[in-house]
């Protein structure tokens, strides 16, 4: 895939994950990227499950470093489909654990909506970024989720942790490493229009 310019944003950005923080510090708030490798799914049971274990002293049921998570809880898969429906969700509802997954070295996270400034405080000290998936695709989304396997939190049904391959899954970079924020420019940018 060719990478062009539009407006200054990069387009069709191919990024493998796990990603590195090199990698990662190249994008730009706006820029759109394809996704191929492994990337992890957890929702908000998943991630308070996840934050008791940490206050515990336990360790973690994935590996967070470099990797990605995506705030999703699937439908059913329907036959000969790896999942269902696999759109995002809210990504504020898990603004409480983030930072502390983003300081063990959370690549980055994948949802839908703003961020709060401690999130967004923790992507900058920690090199990281947030991924926009569209809402409401959740049925074209699917169809780059080429295998799912619950590995962690199975009680949690949909909230489960899960990890997914997924090739050329397609995002929109919305707060970069930086944290430059599409959010905000892009108000300026049309308003100005």
């Amino acid at each position: 895939m060719v990478e062009v310019q539009h407006k200054g944003y990069k387009m069709n950005v191919e990024i493998n994950a796990p990603i590195d923080k090199k990698a990662l510090s190249e994008l730009n708030a706006g820029d759109m990227v394809f996704i191929s490798g492994t990337i992890y799914t957890a929702r908000d049971a998943a991630h308070k499950r996840m934050a008791q274990a940490l206050a515990s002293g336990e360790e973690l049921p994935i590996d967070v470093k470099d990797n990605l998570i995506y705030y999703m809880g699937p439908s059913p898969a329907r036959e000969g489909r790896p999942i269902g429906s696999a759109g995002p969700t809210t990504a504020s509802r898990m603004d409480k654990y983030a930072p502390a997954l983003l300081d063990l070295g959370l690549g980055g996270m994948i949802g839908k909506g703003k961020r709060n400034k401690d999130v967004i405080d923790a992507m900058i000290r920690n090199g990281a970024v947030y991924f926009a998936a569209i809402g409401g695709a959740g049925a074209l989304l699917s169809k780059a989720i080429v295998e799912s396997e619950v590995i962690a939190y199975d009680d949690l049904g949909t909230e489960a942790i899960r990890k997914l391959k997924v090739e050329r899954f397609p995002a929109i970079v919305v707060i970069d490493a930086r944290g430059n924020n599409l959010y905000e420019t892009a108000i300026l940018e049309y308003k100005a229009e």
